[in-house]
């Protein structure tokens, strides 16, 4: 390749980047707030409707035909042999690509202006925010579902968690179809023993009586894993018997687990444990003012995403600390309206944002793929055909002197 040739083809690399950065800069100061954003948001699909597409279309148009056309009339003159051929269709192709683009670079810019307006450490304190108030949100008919409420979920304090072992009990022996269900809860204890110990406690019946305060029989039926690890093992049994029901500390308000959204890098395991704690102290340990001032958040975190809401601070804590003392028999009457279903779209649509934002997206990734080629190869053969049909400049001849 000439000199020439190479300095053309930079410029015109040039010239793509700096279009890029104009669709950059253009999506980051188009972006319309948090408050816009629903499900059907995505940075950036080719929706061949809007005023990126239309622009997109003409500017690729113009400047690949631009670079046709100089590069036919400038340099395919030039006798090439196939090596170079084939060294300008390679160069070609990146140039074809960076030209149909230019919407990524505006997804980028929308996505930088979204991180800007809510960074990162800023929504995972939203989520948290959410997760550990989540169980004082739900519409007053949910506190009857066993599905989100149930005493399993209490993960704190101790002996939380507990696990429920039902039994039938049979009213009627001669009738079986007469029987009805209790259920039992239980701690869940661990227990990390040498395995040489064990063994010898399994033989020994007295020594488990005296640590565990049950027989060797009971202790088998107790046992719910037990892993060996090297030369311990790890025994998880269900220790003494617990009665939630008739425990001051615990109200319906910890019988729930569930998270609106984990934040990322976190085990869900470890999230719901710490928010538990801090329920559990909201509720119990710390005074009114620290739930209230919970609440504020939440209700200018709602104004923040646009959510539709009705709650009261005020009114609110008073529901909760009411329903906390047992009184839940109008829990259904807690003032907690506000359009659930739409902020979790709300926040599952900015997780997808964050962490899958689909800056290509895969309803255009098979045509887009089909014109880039299409495109490339169009170009590419004009050019060959160029090459060939254009005779190479003869250089003049010197006149003889006689």
């Amino acid at each position: 390749m000439s000199h020439n040739l190479k300095k053309f083809l930079l410029k015109s690399v040039i010239v793509l980047v700096l279009i890029h950065l104009a669709y950059f800069l253009y999506g980051y100061f188009k972006f319309t707030g948090i408050k816009q954003i629903n499900i059907y948001t995505e940075f950036y699909r080719f929706k061949f409707y809007d005023d990126v597409s239309i622009s997109h279309f003409f500017v690729t148009g113009l400047f690949l035909l631009t670079i046709l056309i100089l590069l036919i009339r400038n340099h395919s003159r030039q006798k090439y042999n196939f090596l170079n051929l084939f060294k300008i269709g390679i160069i070609l192709f990146p140039i074809g690509f960076l030209s149909l683009t230019f919407f990524i670079s505006y997804s980028f810019g929308m996505n930088a202006k979204l991180k800007q307006e809510l960074p990162e450490k800023k929504f995972n304190a939203d989520k948290t925010l959410l997760n550990v108030l989540n169980p004082f949100l739900y519409p007053g008919s949910s506190y009857n579902s066993e599905n989100l409420f149930k005493v399993t979920d209490i993960l704190y304090p101790k002996p939380y968690p507990v696990i429920e072992v039902q039994d039938t009990v049979f009213y009627d022996l001669a009738n079986k179809e007469s029987f009805s269900l209790q259920s039992a809860y239980h701690s869940i204890d661990t227990l990390k023993i040498l395995t040489s110990a064990y063994e010898k406690l399994k033989s020994a019946t007295s020594a488990a009586e005296e640590l565990f305060g049950f027989d060797q029989k009971e202790l088998q039926k107790r046992i719910i894993s037990k892993t060996v690890r090297k030369d311990s093992t790890v025994i998880v049994f269900k220790g003494s018997e617990v009665n939630p029901q008739y425990d001051e500390e615990i109200c319906i308000f910890l019988e729930n687990k569930v998270l609106i959204s984990p934040v990322n890098d976190q085990t869900v395991a470890t999230q719901q444990r710490q928010n538990a704690i801090a329920r559990y102290q909201l509720l119990y340990k710390l005074n009114k003012d620290s739930l209230l001032h919970a609440f504020k958040k939440l209700d200018t975190l709602l104004k923040k995403y646009n959510i539709e809401s009705s709650i009261n601070p005020t009114a609110l804590t008073q529901d909760v600390f009411r329903f906390r003392d047992k009184d839940q028999e109008q829990l259904y009457l807690i003032r907690n309206n506000f359009d659930r279903n739409a902020l979790i779209e709300k926040v599952n649509t900015l997780n997808r944002l964050f962490y899958q934002p689909g800056y290509f997206h895969s309803s255009i990734r098979e045509i887009f793929f089909i014109v880039l080629f299409s495109t490339w190869l169009f170009g590419y053969v004009i050019f060959v055909l160029a090459t060939f049909i254009r005779k190479p400049k003869q250089p003049k001849a010197e006149p003889i002197n006689q």
